[in-house]
């Protein structure tokens, strides 16, 4: 063989070579690169913020208080009717929450929902008890919510005793953002 030809072929080696690579790379790292739907639907936190305040959604997040009870009490001291099994406890997460311009509002206010995650990756959603003294949702027609004004909403979780030394704080998600925040005590 001629040096050119030798040359020529090395040259051809080395350039499939490292088309190879480079197609497995893409191959490989594709489901990280562009899919933000599936990395959302997953459920990876896309930023920690300590408390806050965070706006996502065009409403405004920040986390009060994480506080931990056996059971709830309405105004009257009577239990509050809560899906409570044996072990559980009550977190109440109290937080300030503000409608900014550009969210959809009813007479009553709009919807906004938080979930309580802990450290091993478990998500709990909220529970609508009645006859508390806060509202438990941000469209409750008795604690109406206005436009560019905070108002506190208490988020009711019930969770296994032994989560509450694992519990990290809340997380606020928007599918549009594709952004779900942790606000952590």
């Amino acid at each position: 063989m001629m040096k050119s030809q030798r040359a020529a072929r090395l040259t051809a080696q080395i350039s499939l070579l490292v088309a190879l690579m480079a197609t497995s790379a893409f191959l490989l790292l594709r489901t990280y690169l562009a899919d933000d739907d599936k990395l959302f639907r997953q459920g990876e936190i896309t930023e920690v913020v300590q408390q806050g305040p965070v706006t996502v959604g065009k409403v405004e997040w920040k986390l009060e208080s994480l506080e931990v009870y056996s059971q709830l009490v309405n105004a009257e001291k009577k239990k509050v009717a809560l899906e409570q099994p044996a072990g559980s406890v009550v977190i109440v997460a109290k937080a300030s929450v503000t409608a900014l311009d550009g969210v959809r509002m009813t007479e009553n206010g709009f919807t906004c929902s938080a979930k309580l995650r802990d450290d091993r990756g478990n998500v709990w959603k909220t529970q609508s008890p009645f006859g508390l003294t806060m509202p438990t949702n941000c469209n409750d027609s008795d604690f109406p919510f206005t436009r560019n004004k905070a108002g506190e909403v208490a988020q009711i979780f019930v969770v296994p005793e032994s989560a509450v030394p694992h519990l990290s704080g809340i997380q606020v998600e928007d599918l549009s953002e594709f952004r779900r925040v942790l606000m952590t005590r």
